[in-house]
């Protein structure tokens, strides 16, 4: 079997990937540019056009969690399985960032780490978990995971998925709204001037998911008439964040350059070459995108 690796990496991830995956089927051709005898593409976001001229795919498998882009590119082929990644270091690291970040929020700790900057000696309350309602929107794998950790943690959770009704009753309530929504038609600019006014004045923003969720000038608005008290931002419209964006120096706004949880190619790889033995056996292949939904 001829199979391509393809993607928007540096030479370091690409090759690290290359030596895994020979290591794990030496008897396989891997290549690094697209040739008529491609029958499998393990990607990592590669540039739109980068799967045309593969008469003989029957599988794309993308080595990242989401496939917004891959979707967006119009010469995907549109006859070929895409299965996303979904990996349980990475889903791990994601619970863990979630948690640091809704604790932070909790407990005052990034109004603290201002304070140090002023020498400011002065307490924050300490509200309990209890008391401190989280709404994580979006319930699929990664979703799911983050609000189990919350609870366990004594947090008030609630999971809100899109095909729930409108969101606005639980964005009125929730003192943090974690965003792990995919990227749809539907959810892009998800949170713009209106539902952001709806949202309980102080809240925080917790965006894990994708930057076009996000309307950044009407986030910015936001924060600056005091609706809202902080962000914590790990995904951009723009990405990497131009260094003259407003969000650098914004002092509520919590910047990560897209590090909340990245794929380890240690045990995604176990996915990978699960579903290259599903296509060779014929069998369901796991986590596959249904193309209208959009994941």
């Amino acid at each position: 079997m001829s199979v391509l690796l393809a993607g928007s990496w540096g030479d370091d991830e690409r090759d690290l990937w290359l030596a895994l995956l020979k290591e794990a089927l030496p008897t396989e051709r891997w290549v690094l540019a697209p040739e008529p005898e491609v029958e499998v593409a393990v990607v990592a976001n590669p540039p739109p056009g980068s799967l045309t001229g593969l008469p003989q795919l029957r599988l794309i498998q993308s080595v990242w969690a989401g496939v917004d882009r891959l979707l967006q590119d119009p010469t995907l082929p549109d006859c070929v399985p895409l299965c996303r990644m979904v990996d349980p270091a990475m889903n791990e690291a994601m619970v863990q960032t979630a948690l640091w970040a809704v604790l932070s929020l909790q407990r005052g700790f990034f109004d603290l780490q201002a304070q140090q900057q002023e020498r400011l000696w002065r307490q924050p309350p300490q509200p309990r978990a209890a008391d401190w309602s989280v709404l994580v929107l979006g319930q699929g794998e990664l979703g799911g995971r983050v609000a189990r950790a919350l609870e366990g943690q004594g947090y008030a959770v609630t999971g809100w998925r899109a095909r729930a009704g409108p969101p606005e009753p639980q964005l009125e309530r929730a003192d943090t709204v974690i965003n792990l929504l995919p990227l749809t038609p539907a959810t892009r600019g998800f949170f713009n001037a209106e539902r952001l006014a709806r949202m309980k004045p102080g809240a925080g923003l917790v965006n894990l998911a994708r930057g076009a969720h996000v309307v950044e000038a009407d986030l910015l608005a936001a924060l600056d008439a005091g609706r809202l008290h902080r962000a914590v931002l790990d995904v951009f419209e723009h990405e990497p964040l131009p260094p003259a964006d407003p969000l650098w120096s914004h002092r509520k706004v919590t910047v990560l350059p897209h590090c909340a949880a990245q794929t380890d190619p240690r045990s995604a790889l176990a996915l990978v070459l699960a579903n290259l033995r599903a296509l060779r056996e014929g069998s369901p292949l796991q986590h596959r995108v249904d193309r209208y939904r959009g994941y």
